[in-house]
Order: C-alpha cells, then structure tokens, then sequence
C-alpha cells in the first residue's frame, strides 16, 4: 500500500506555465465570484484575466477573502466596455469563444470545438452574468459558443463551476496540441 500523505502549501512545485487563454469576465454581480476567477485563473495557468462592465475589482475585502491573495499573482485588467475589447481581440486574431448554451452552441468536448485549439493560437473565454449569462452584443461577436452538457434537471450551474471545466477543458486540450 502506497504511503500518500498531504502535501504542506510550501511544499506545492509552483509553475510558471501561462496558457493562452484569457477570461473575459462581464457583468458578474458576485465579489465572492470574482474571487473564484482570480483563483481558477491562478491555478490553470490563465494568462488574464479581463473584468468588464459591472463587475467588482480588486481591492475589494470579499473577492481578497475568496482568491486567498491570488488577485496579487494574476494578471487582471478592467476594461468597461466588453464589446470594445472583444472587437479589438478579433482584430488581433484571437478566438473568442463563449462559454453560454444557445442554439447554435457545441459541447466543450466536442471535436466541433476542441479542432480550434492548439498552444500557440489565443483563446478568450467570455463568461456573463450570473443572472443573465452572456449578452446577445457578446454571442454575436464570438467565433462560437460552448456549453457543458447538463444531466439534471437544471440547465446551468455555478459560474464558477462552470468556468472551471470549461478552462481545465481548453488548457487539457491545449496541452496535448
């Protein structure tokens, strides 16, 4: 039987590893899941983290509580306008991909999604409003658009959550290409 015993947080290897991939946030009403973005984007490797319209920004004491101070290591920028940014990311020859379930929308594992990825092309990730998802202005300007597929009864789950699949999706993905 193997001896596994708990690593202390010293003792974790950090990585320098950064993906390109970016979260553009818009809209999120929680601090506490912003907190949760600054975490996820720590711990997949994001290279930004983009907050836009609504959403708090650091300092703020309920996103610092959540991202256990990971909003110091995390490259953010707030930007007001979303549509702006994402206009100038097609520009740039980024894909822009929203993580929303619509009509059009393909699961994240998907060979319709997954044969866009590779390292070296940038990815942004437009997550919305937890209340709302993500806006009509944002699903027009994407390239695609994912969803995880759903089992339950419910048909979304906790933006976070949801935010950490598809990322963990796209850098396992990226990886491999």
């Amino acid at each position: 039987m193997q001896n596994n015993i708990q690593l202390r947080h010293e003792e974790h290897r950090r990585s320098k590893v950064k993906f390109p991939l970016s979260i553009l946030a818009n809209d999120i009403s929680s601090p506490l899941n912003v907190g949760g973005l600054f975490r996820l984007s720590d711990a997949l490797g994001i290279k930004k983290l983009y907050l836009c319209g609504d959403t708090p920004t650091p300092p703020n004491t309920k996103i610092n509580k959540t991202s256990r101070s990971t909003e110091k290591h995390v490259t953010f920028e707030y930007q007001a306008d979303a549509e702006t940014l994402v206009t100038s990311f097609k520009t740039s020859g980024i894909l822009i991909v929203s993580l929303e379930i619509t009509s059009s929308s393909v699961a994240i594992s998907s060979q319709d999604f997954t044969k866009n990825l590779t390292r070296k092309k940038p990815v942004c990730l437009i997550i919305g409003s937890e209340n709302t998802g993500v806006s009509e202005n944002l699903l027009s300007l994407s390239d695609l658009s994912v969803h995880i597929p759903m089992y339950g009864n419910n048909s979304s789950m906790n933006l976070v959550s949801a935010t950490s699949i598809a990322c963990f999706e796209i850098t396992r993905i990226m990886q491999k290409a």
